[in-house]
């Protein structure tokens, strides 16, 4: 009697994870122990417990969106207008979070900058070279997750840029005072700090395969592709999330020391303010 045949790696993904009410009821559990934990340890940037709402505005957030982006997708990727306008629309939602979360004044559409020039030049080399085909399959998920990369780098650097400014305003006047221009002196203090956005990527790539298995080769390993082709493409979008967020970090970087992207005094980012407009 032959033995049955092997369950095949797409056929384990149809049970990964099944839409059911079980799914839905773990998930709430998981999102209500992540409320309540963020809000017990008062784990906001004032000690308040703000971000406890936030965490749960986000979740909540990420289930209507993708469920619109689920039911959208594949009427979306048949027309090359539309896939246009969604790739926009990516791009404007990444740039309005990135720079309202940096600075609440209308100096944030400078984000604009760092996430552009990050992501479109690796995009077309792309598109030019043949790796990624111009169709909405393939195209609106490696955009998506390179807007996604250049997006958190841009706010990890320019927080940490303007809050390092804030703090030590007195070392940037020093070094105007010792004949240094705004930008260099701006430059001297915030770099180090600014630098700190690069580590999650970097870390994420050094402990690729060791630590973590990313999404990307998870899903092709689901999808039935073979480990190897799997391992080359999460390498592809390791190194490419590198060299969108180095761009990013270096562009928010300059945008800050030349005051294009600024605070006034008493004034940050949206997510701080909602914070202490809410109170304990």
């Amino acid at each position: 009697m032959p033995a049955p045949p092997a369950r095949s790696l797409a056929a384990d993904a149809q049970v990964l994870l099944p839409a059911n009410l079980t799914l839905g009821a773990v998930l709430a559990v998981l999102l209500a122990v992540a409320v309540t934990v963020v809000a017990c340890a008062h784990l906001s940037d004032d000690g308040s417990r703000g971000r406890g709402r936030s965490v749960a505005v986000a979740g909540l957030r990420a289930a209507v969106q993708l469920a619109a982006v689920s039911l959208l997708i594949g009427w979306v990727v048949r027309s090359g207008w539309l896939l246009l306008a969604f790739l926009a629309l990516m791009y404007a939602v990444a740039v309005r979070t990135a720079g309202r979360r940096i600075t609440p004044n209308a100096t944030w559409w400078w984000a604009a900058l760092p996430i552009g020039v990050g992501v479109f030049p690796v995009v077309a080399a792309l598109l030019l070279t043949g790796l990624v085909p111009a169709d909405g399959i393939a195209l609106v998920p490696v955009t998506g997750i390179l807007i996604g990369g250049a997006l958190t780098a841009t706010v990890l650097g320019g927080r940490r840029a303007l809050d390092e400014l804030a703090t030590r305003h007195g070392e940037v006047e020093a070094g105007m005072a010792l004949g240094l221009i705004d930008r260099d002196a701006r430059l001297e203090v915030a770099r180090p700090a600014a630098s700190d956005a690069l580590l999650p990527g970097l870390d994420q790539t050094r402990t690729v395969g060791l630590v973590t298995l990313p999404g990307a080769f998870v899903g092709m390993l689901l999808g039935g592709a073979s480990p190897l082709l799997a391992g080359v493409v999460q390498l592809f979008v390791l190194v490419a999330l590198l060299a969108v967020q180095a761009v990013a970090v270096a562009a928010v970087l300059e945008l800050v020391a030349r005051g294009r992207l600024h605070r006034e005094e008493g004034e940050e980012g949206e997510e701080g303010q909602a914070f202490r407009d809410q109170g304990p």
